[in-house]
């Protein structure tokens, strides 16, 4: 049986970075009837090698794709901050910015990227990524719970302060929980395959995906042929 949430808030740095670290989890808690809303920090205007469009065409249509991706696996609130994408700091700003967040959807859980370096992955300690973290674990504790934190909030946008008991990392070191996505893989990869702009061939990944996610269901003793996403269950009551 799924252990989903009533409702679930998803914070990352980028367009697809969901769809590669937590779709398939969320797909599972979708159809347990989560509702749930993604938070992208970027538009992902800096993503991507191709120089023939100008940052706002980019950022329209990445957050296109991210849509769609979101889509495929049950959700259809996502929300974009507009912070610059490749310069990403964990300021006061872009902490109250997830807490507003966070006091307006209340969720029951959260899925955020690691704050921590990966040093045997690197491409995963994506500068944009750590910083989304750092500011996202502070918008939980302390920020969004403390009524004293960015007053304005509780103040003059009336949110009243939230406690978010339960936050899943992603990218980050042991403990590990390993969710078993076997039966929505196909929707993960759907959802990967809306993001044209970032993936010529969504065919080659598809098996470089397999071996991933198969890799992360032996590490977590699961049966063989199962594949998994790894998360760091961390309690934030």
């Amino acid at each position: 049986m799924v252990d989903a949430p009533e409702r679930a808030l998803v914070v990352m740095a980028h367009p697809d970075d969901a769809d590669f670290s937590c779709a398939g989890t969320v797909a599972l808690w979708t159809e347990a009837g989560a509702e749930v809303v993604y938070l992208m920090v970027t538009d992902g205007e800096a993503g991507g090698d191709e120089l023939t469009l100008d940052s706002a065409e980019i950022a329209e249509m990445r957050r296109g794709e991210q849509r769609r991706a979101a889509a495929e696996v049950g959700v259809e609130d996502v929300r974009f901050l507009g912070h610059p994408d490749g310069r990403v700091l964990a300021t006061l700003d872009l902490r109250r910015d997830i807490a507003r967040v966070i006091r307006q959807f209340r969720p029951h859980r959260m899925i955020i990227p690691s704050p921590e370096r990966d040093w045997d992955s690197i491409a995963a300690s994506h500068p944009d990524h750590m910083a989304t973290g750092e500011a996202a674990i502070n918008a939980v504790f302390p920020d969004a719970r403390n009524p004293h934190a960015h007053r304005e909030l509780l103040h003059e946008e009336g949110l009243a302060p939230w406690t978010v008991p339960e936050v899943w990392v992603t990218g980050g070191p042991l403990p590990r929980h390993y969710s078993d996505i076997t039966s929505v893989f196909e929707r993960k990869l759907a959802a990967l395959a809306e993001h044209k702009s970032q993936i010529a061939d969504i065919a080659a990944l598809e098996p470089l995906l397999r071996t991933w996610m198969g890799e992360n269901a032996a590490e977590g003793d699961l049966p063989e042929g199962r594949l998994a996403e790894v998360f760091r269950i961390v309690s934030t009551a």
